[in-house]
């Protein structure tokens, strides 16, 4: 694992890596033998990378979610898209860099490819506006759906915001009424429709792109009605209490499979996706794949109705009346 910017809970990671390579430029530049030595240390970073990364709290996976070098959706695209024509503007008002799309191809199958796209370097970052698209981002990702639907293509979505941009020209040119009619449109949409978390999915800026067939989550990811620190500031007013948020609010793929919420969680490589960001990819894919042969040959009535019937499902109610 090469971790460029790591987090607290891989400190002890960072310093075994830093002996291993010690141990591999002696070995390289000196006489004496020392591959003895760095298998033992290899095994042991490796045992150490499972302990670390089988035991993760919620607030510590919130942080792999956020990593800055976790792949991004254009990351993906780059890795597992034979091709990809990227089509912008939302005929309206203008292009958001915050969401991207296309026509693209994925093991033969042509598909309409959406995803949120954060940025990486500061000019990169205030480019595509951190990942929190207005409303011309999702007006765009919109009239792609529409021209998937036109050109009986299946949507795949790259789920990865931190939520909805709250600026006041966002809120001027519509905010809420663009997440809600994507919402409704999806909905109905005679497509399939899959959709993973590959990061963050945050608030209706995440579900504006994410009512499908088939929900996804990446091992690592996380997705929640807000943010814990939202949450926090919330619930008591105070932001720096994020790390019991995260534990209530329920964010992690393991959790949301158990509620129903989503249908498969995506294995990432040891040590998480920016570690290997081939590995990931290749997982990624095969489960698009998967998805696409388990819906494509399903007709769309049936699509439509399990659509309906898999959110009317989701949640309890309870009376006390009852």
């Amino acid at each position: 694992m090469a971790v460029h910017q790591s987090l607290e809970f891989e400190r002890s990671l960072v310093e075994l890596e830093a002996k291993l390579l010690e141990l591999k430029h002696s070995h390289t530049k000196g006489k004496v033998d020392l591959k003895t030595d760095i298998k033992k240390l290899e095994k042991k970073l490796q045992d150490l990378k499972k302990k670390i990364y089988s035991g993760l709290d919620p607030w510590e996976i919130t942080q792999i979610a956020r990593h800055p070098n976790r792949p991004y959706t254009l990351d993906y695209v780059q890795l597992i898209c034979e091709d990809f024509i990227e089509l912008h503007g939302d005929r309206k008002y203008g292009d958001d860099p915050a969401i991207v799309g296309g026509l693209a191809s994925i093991g033969g199958r042509s598909i309409m490819l959406i995803g949120h796209q954060k940025g990486r370097a500061t000019k990169e970052k205030i480019f595509r506006n951190f990942g929190m698209p207005n409303p011309e981002g999702y007006r765009k990702a919109l009239r792609l759906m529409y021209m998937a639907e036109r050109l009986k293509k299946p949507i795949v979505t790259f789920i990865d915001t931190p939520g909805a941009f709250p600026g006041i020209g966002a809120e001027e040119r519509g905010q809420s009424e663009a997440i809600a009619e994507n919402l409704t449109v999806m909905s109905r949409l005679k497509v399939p429709i899959i959709s993973i978390i590959i990061g963050e999915g945050g608030s209706g800026g995440a579900l504006a792109i994410g009512v499908a067939d088939k929900i996804m989550m990446m091992e690592y990811s996380i997705y929640s009605v807000i943010s814990p620190e939202g949450c926090a500031a919330i619930l008591w007013k105070d932001g720096t209490k994020a790390e019991i948020a995260a534990k209530e609010l329920k964010i992690g793929a393991k959790e949301l499979l158990k509620l129903g919420i989503i249908e498969k969680v995506i294995k990432e490589p040891l040590g998480a996706a920016h570690c290997s960001l081939e590995k990931a990819a290749r997982s990624v894919k095969e489960a698009i794949l998967v998805s696409l042969d388990e819906l494509m040959p399903i007709s769309i009535e049936m699509i439509l109705e399990a659509r309906y019937k898999k959110y009317r499902e989701i949640g309890i109610f309870y009376n006390p009346s009852i």
